[in-house]
């Protein structure tokens, strides 16, 4: 049972994944139709990919954390 928290936990990282995938094709397209904005485009896909990790992260962490303290 233990098992099954730790993995809907870990699903996290799954979302976080897909989500910077989608956030890095969509950069390349903006700086493909506006080469100038590259800079603020940069700026805004490095910030969305540092909140897509912690997400990752907390994710990983809570999986872990139901692994250590629940799995007793």
């Amino acid at each position: 049972m233990v098992a099954i928290g730790a993995a809907v936990a870990a699903l996290a990282c799954l979302g976080a994944g897909v989500g910077i995938g989608i956030a890095t094709s969509k950069a390349a397209e903006a700086v493909a139709r506006q080469p100038e904005a590259e800079g603020k485009i940069t700026k805004i896909l490095l910030l969305g990919g540092a909140l897509a990790e912690a997400t990752a992260i907390y994710g990983f962490v809570i999986g872990v954390l139901i692994i250590l303290f629940l799995g007793q």
